[in-house]
């Protein structure tokens, strides 16, 4: 097989590029910028261009695949060339279909916990000896790599509801027909994709119609808008498996959860991560999985990369990073730590990042999601506005938005940072939640810092 990435740069694409490498196929592909990791990787399997930007002269007549990636513009040469030469040209989720239409599928789509679900299976999965491939959108504790394609029988996808390629906008979880899938709950986001909550609903009732016959759809019932949507759309060809929050208990700042009769400790905690687990569990029994497996394996499961990461603490204080930036997230992460720990004080700062965040009109939207946190902070810098081309976001309709009281609002990373050390974290726990980087600030180092200062005062 020989395969072509247009922008095989990206996050996703150069890891399925080197997973159809290591697979054997003979894989070439351009793009007009590659940052690290992805250079880096490239480089080591011998994949990295020799040379940044378009090059049509690789476009040839004997590809079995052109796989376009979301960088990639319409107009973008190569492809032009691919369409004039009518080969077969997918997206990546078009492509990973193609490479497991002889594999049971297992799919988590949803607004929220995709990621963390489709880790938590994974996780098992592997920690049970199971033969699998994956597809998952962050970087997963005991996995190289966060694609792989090879002969398993099964594989495990991430179904994000983004467009699919700069030809294909249809949503990525689209394409990828599942005979086990997981809705984990629907809040509207992404309004420069999706403009009304209606259209937005629309997505996912194709994907459930997308669902082979014969398959099983688990779906989160505490969620009154999946829940509604999923009973007005029944179909008479797929089975049924609702999920709510397992039963457990929560001692000494650790959480047990019991399944079927079964208990186990987890290094997990959060309503939010009890609904993904549960989730996972029924994937997993679907997939042949007992429950005495699925709890003795799911107790090491550490999460994935900045999911409720924790990034420093000692005896009176940690530092969590969590990728949460929609209302729904934000307000289920902070639900979470404040409830493990509900005698310290919790700090929780947010920064704006995403084009539906840095929107004034979005701003209602998170009308109380802070609300749990003791002190409660915004960021949003004047660069990201001018980078999606946005109007200024003004701090009044910020603080309308959120209409919490106390909130604090930082659009400058030094004064964030000078803030953040000034503060007095005894007896408490720091949240930054953000799915940008603070306008470079190293967190990593912020929070060794802060908790090296709690040190020195105690």
């Amino acid at each position: 097989m020989k395969v072509h990435f247009i922008s095989i740069g990206g996050s996703v694409m150069h890891q399925l590029a080197i997973a159809l490498h290591k697979k054997g196929y003979q894989v070439t592909g351009t793009d007009d910028e590659i940052f690290e990791p992805a250079a880096s990787n490239l480089q080591e399997h011998g994949l990295l261009p020799t040379a940044i930007g378009w090059d049509p002269a690789k476009i040839t007549p004997d590809l079995d695949a052109v796989i376009l990636g979301m960088h990639a513009k319409s107009d973008n040469p190569e492809l032009q060339k691919a369409i004039a030469l009518q080969l077969n040209i997918y997206s990546f989720p078009e492509y990973i279909y193609h490479e497991s239409q002889q594999k049971t599928r297992v799919v988590v789509g949803g607004s929220h916990g995709k990621t963390t679900t489709t880790s938590m299976i994974m996780h098992v999965l592997k920690h049970t000896a199971q033969k699998f491939d994956y597809l998952v959108g962050a970087k997963v504790e005991g996995f190289d790599q966060s694609v792989n394609i090879t002969d398993a029988p099964v594989i495990v996808c991430e179904g994000d509801e983004y467009p699919a390629s700069a030809i294909e906008r249809k949503p990525k979880f689209h394409f990828l027909y599942p005979h086990i899938a997981i809705l984990t709950g629907i809040a509207w986001d992404h309004i420069n994709v999706f403009p009304t909550f209606e259209f937005y609903l629309e997505q996912f009732i194709i994907f459930i119609n997308k669902i082979e016959p014969n398959g099983l759809l688990i779906y989160n019932e505490s969620d009154p808008v999946l829940k509604e949507l999923v009973t007005q759309h029944k179909r008479e060809d797929i089975r049924y498996q609702p999920y709510s929050i397992p039963t457990h208990s929560i001692s000494a700042g650790r959480t047990t959860v019991e399944l079927e009769g079964v208990s186990g400790n987890l290094k997990v905690f959060g309503n939010h991560n009890l609904l993904n687990l549960y989730a996972a569990y029924y994937a997993c029994k679907e997939l042949g999985l007992s429950v005495h497996d699925f709890v003795q394996a799911i107790g090491s499961f550490s999460g994935a990369a900045k999911r409720l990461e924790l990034l420093a603490s000692n005896d009176q204080t940690a530092v969590y990073r969590d990728f949460a930036h929609a209302p729904s997230k934000v307000k289920a992460t902070i639900e979470a730590v404040k409830s493990q720990f509900p005698g310290r004080k919790l700090i929780g700062v947010l920064e704006l990042h995403t084009y539906s965040s840095l929107n004034e009109a979005f701003m209602k939207e998170y009308n109380g999601a802070l609300e749990p946190a003791d002190q409660a902070v915004v960021f949003y810098s004047k660069h990201a506005l001018e980078i999606k081309r946005l109007p200024d976001l003004p701090e009044a309709a910020v603080q309308q938005g959120f209409n919490k009281s106390g909130l604090l609002i930082f659009t400058d990373a030094v004064l964030l940072k000078e803030w953040l050390l000034s503060v007095d974290y005894r007896n408490s726990n720091l949240l930054l939640m953000s799915s940008g980087n603070y306008d470079g600030i190293d967190v990593v180092s912020l929070a060794e810092e802060i908790i090296q200062k709690t040190d020195t005062n105690n």
